[in-house]
């Protein structure tokens, strides 16, 4: 019997029954790329869809130059290399990341992947979605309907991660969501705690720093949304 014959049949948009989170959303972000085309503005500043599927290529298939992004010696390096993979096609750009990572890639251990490739390929396709001319927030995009395993595991990643993302938050912090909700900041003496309250998507979407699209209530003292408002959370 042929491993087709085998396979679980497709669910919703094509992907396999049995997929996971991460490749539920890896497959939303193929669709809105090529959706896109490779001109098409990002909320990522600066970058079009054709910079961000070489992002996502070099991400999983050359650690070596996705260094370069936080480690100043590999600049030049990782220039070099994300020079090459522009090159590309950008239909093959994205064929590359449709296919996954790589056997030897960390991403290909299940484990990692679902702690950290289900929120990064969420937020990338809404990057793509949700961009207007320029790259300014399109504010008129409906958000996706999600699957109930994607919405689960988007608030393991929000809760796992916004501890960290908060932590210079001057005020207290409580994430609201249909999933669950979490004080990830608890509020200084003198100051109080904002409630950032939506669907785990929208919120994941603001604590990531996509405010300008992110369909969230900011509920607290006026002061303290004002503080919360004025803190970088850019991922």
């Amino acid at each position: 019997m042929s491993a087709d014959s085998t396979a679980a049949p497709d669910g919703p948009g094509g992907t396999p029954a049995d997929a996971s989170p991460s490749d539920v959303e890896r497959a939303a972000l193929v669709a809105a790329l090529l959706a896109a085309g490779p001109d098409a503005p990002t909320l990522c500043s600066g970058w079009t869809a054709r910079d961000l599927a070489a992002h996502l290529v070099m991400r999983e298939r050359r650690p070596d130059a996705a260094l370069g992004m936080v480690v100043p010696a590999l600049a030049g390096h990782a220039e070099s290399v994300r020079a090459a993979v522009l090159r590309r096609p950008f239909t093959a750009l994205v064929a590359v990341f449709a296919a996954g990572p790589p056997r030897l890639s960390p991403f290909a251990v299940k484990a990692l992947d679902a702690a950290v490739n289900t929120g990064e390929h969420f937020v990338h396709t809404e990057d793509v979605r949700r961009a207007g001319p320029g790259g300014a927030p399109a504010t008129d995009v409906e958000p996706r309907v999600l699957a109930e395993q994607v919405a689960d595991a988007l608030w393991r990643t929000l809760s796992g991660r916004a501890r960290l993302i908060h932590r210079r938050c001057p005020v207290g912090v409580e994430l609201v969501t249909d999933r669950g909700s979490a004080v990830v900041r608890r509020a200084r003496e003198g100051t109080g705690t904002v409630r950032v309250r939506g669907d785990v998507g929208e919120v994941i979407l603001h604590s990531f720093g996509r405010e300008g699209v992110a369909r969230v209530e900011l509920e607290g003292a006026p002061d303290d949304v004002a503080a919360y408002r004025g803190l970088s959370r850019r991922v």
